[in-house]
Formats: structure tokens, sequence, C-alpha cells
């Protein structure tokens, strides 16, 4: 029985470009093949028609959309799904049925086939719900097509190909400018409450070299949350550098996070694999982690969207606040000490103390400002 399961090529993510993908036709611009990825979002804008799926012409009698996979790949199944449409009054468009066939030069072409005919593929039931068909035996090829069969209201769809690129010698120079990867990192968006579980997961896993700890609540009661990787987490140790990666500053640049998420998962893991060069980092400086700044900020850019979203979704705090450019002037601070000789006896040049005028200003100003100069400091 056929048991190999092969990842998405990318339609989703973006992976597979837009020069990859053709069709036999479009109805509009604004439903070109690019437009065909699953969960594509569209826009009823009428100044800025973006389709929320690939929609072929009607006038047609053959229908296709076609995938270059740009080498051989293991095909082994196809997700479908409906045209994306907030208006109400568009009717709700997908395809039902389709073939599937595949070729390794674009012009002869092979339809899977189960010995009688060629086999029918059962598509959707609405135009949101995506839809998988898993193929019986993987086909190697490096072009897919799928061919429509039937559809309600007008031919649309958006789709994922699931598929392994078969390697080859050519590939051997791209492949030593790849990270390898790994099974224990999980390469997605994460939510909040995702992002958080994965945290509390990574401390448990390495309870000994970790340590969480709250910058204080956004505008609407999420914790800030920061770790901490080093040999002895909870304290500051003489002579141990310390510095901080933080992300999220703006709300809708997400994959900060996700970098920042991955980091801990890798340094827990290599520390407990015994890498030299991770122990090493890990036992010699006091890491502090902070995945995400303005979880306020990403949550509402994700609502939106990115397919319908500007720039400002989310870029800012609740209250208007470019957290990048609001970070408190401790420089101007600590070099007006040095020119009045108050350095070091009288002001620290270490773990400098956040000036009481600054902490007033910041909480009378906006809710977010404590936080923000909590985290300026180590």
């Amino acid at each position: 029985m056929y048991v190999t399961e092969c990842p998405p090529l990318g339609m989703e993510s973006h992976k597979i470009e837009s020069d990859q993908l053709s069709a036999s036709s479009v109805a509009q611009y604004w439903f070109a093949p690019q437009r065909a990825r699953l969960n594509m979002q569209g826009s009823e804008d009428e100044d800025n028609p973006r389709g929320g799926a690939w929609c072929a012409n009607s006038e047609d009698r053959i229908h296709w959309f076609e995938i270059d996979a740009r080498k051989e790949t293991e095909f082994t199944g196809v997700i479908t799904q409906g045209r994306d449409s907030s208006n109400a009054l568009n009717e709700s468009d997908f395809v039902t049925s389709y073939f599937l066939a595949f070729s390794n030069d674009s012009r002869e072409w092979t339809t899977i086939h189960d010995g009688y005919a060629d086999w029918l593929f059962f598509g959707n039931n609405d135009k949101d719900t995506p839809v998988m068909n898993r193929l019986a035996e993987p086909v190697v090829a490096r072009y897919i097509r799928i061919i429509p069969q039937s559809w309600n209201g007008s031919l649309c769809m958006r789709l994922e190909v699931l598929g392994c690129p078969l390697s080859d010698s050519g590939d051997v120079l791209h492949r030593q400018n790849e990270v390898t990867p790994v099974d224990y990192l999980k390469f997605k968006h994460h939510s909040y409450s995702e992002m958080v579980a994965l945290m509390k997961s990574v401390n448990e896993e390495c309870a000994n070299i970790t340590s969480i700890y709250s910058l204080g609540r956004s505008s609407k009661g999420k914790e800030l949350m920061a770790m901490i990787v080093s040999g002895n987490p909870t304290e500051h140790e003489i002579g141990e550098p310390e510095f901080r990666y933080t992300a999220g500053l703006h709300g809708n640049e997400a994959v900060g996070r996700e970098m920042i998420l991955l980091l801990m998962q890798h340094l827990c893991k290599e520390y407990n694999d015994r890498n030299p060069r991770v122990q090493r980092l890990v036992e010699g400086i006091r890491i502090h982690l902070v995945p995400s700044l303005n979880p306020d900020g990403h949550e509402r850019a994700f609502e939106v969207g990115s397919e319908l979203s500007s720039w400002t979704s989310g870029h800012f705090t609740e209250e208007g606040f470019d957290i990048f450019q609001n970070f408190p002037d401790l420089n101007g601070f600590l070099w007006d000490a040095e020119d009045k000789g108050m350095v070091p006896k009288l002001t620290p040049n270490h773990h400098v103390p956040i000036p009481e005028y600054l902490e007033t200003n910041t909480t009378t100003d906006h809710a977010t400002g404590t936080h923000l100069l909590g985290l300026s400091v180590l």
C-alpha cells in the first residue's frame, strides 16, 4: 500500500513562483494563475481588484491549470479550494471534479487512469473548505495539470500540490547553501497562544538552561513573553555578557517572531545533544529572546490577512505608537552623566536604571511604554 507522505510544494507559501504557473485561459487579469494559491484572499475593491482564485474564460471548451515543478518530482496529492469572495451577491464558485495529468516536457501528457477510464477526482462542496485527494501511487514527473470537469457557478479554484522533489547531481552546489532541515523544527506561523505554548515546551525540555519571564502586558492584556537561555539563566553573573534579540515590534512583520522561536528550539535541542558550539554560546552568554513585542498588532494584522492588509495594519500599537522608534534614549542620559563626572560612582554605565522622568512621561503618555523601557536595559 502506498504510504509516502510528501509536503506541500509551495503554492500557498509562494515557494512556487508565479512564472511556474500557467493556465488554459483567464476570465479577467485579476483572476490570473498566480491567484490560484491555497487560501489566497480576494478583494471586492473596484479600484484594486484582486481575485481570490484562478478563474477560467467561460467561453473556452477545454480548461486546465499547470504547475512546472522545475525538476522531477514525486507527486502524491492535490488540495483544492473554491474562489474566495466576501461579496454575498457572488455565486459560490468551486470545482467539483477534475482529472490529473502529468508530463516531463509539457507537450506529451499522461492522465491518471484506473485501467478502464481516466480517474475522476471529486473536488469541493463549497468555496472555502480545502479538499485533499491523495494519489493511490506517486507519479514522478516535472509538470502537473489539473483538468476541471465540472464546477459550481464559475470555473474558479485555488490549490496546493503535495510532492517530494527528487535530488540530482546538479543540485549539490545548491544544497550546500541551504540549511539542512531537521524534524524537531516546525516551519509555520504561530498565533499568540501557540507561541506561548511553544515557549513553555522549550522551557520544560531545557529547564536547566532556560527561564521565562514577562516584560509586562500589552494594551489588550497579553503577556510580553521573554526567555533567557544561559548556563545559569536566573542569575546575572559578573563578567558574563548579555544580549537580547527582540522581534515583532511591528505586528505585521511576522518573520522575526518565527526566527526567534526557531532559535529557542535550536539552542535547546543542540545543547542537549552536546553540540560544542552551542554549549559555548549558552554557557558563556546570557541570551534574552523576545519573540513578540507587539502581539496586539500581530493579531490585528493576522485577522485582516496579508493579501488585503495595508502596511499600517498591525504596524503600530493600539495607541498608534511605532515601537521601533519609541525606545528611551539612555545614551543621552549616560553621556550627560559622564560630562558631569557622575560615572561610575553616582551613575553606573551598565544595567542603566530607567530615569524617573522617563518612566513618568511614558506611563502617562501610553500604556505600553513601561514595558518597552523595561526591555531597553538588561
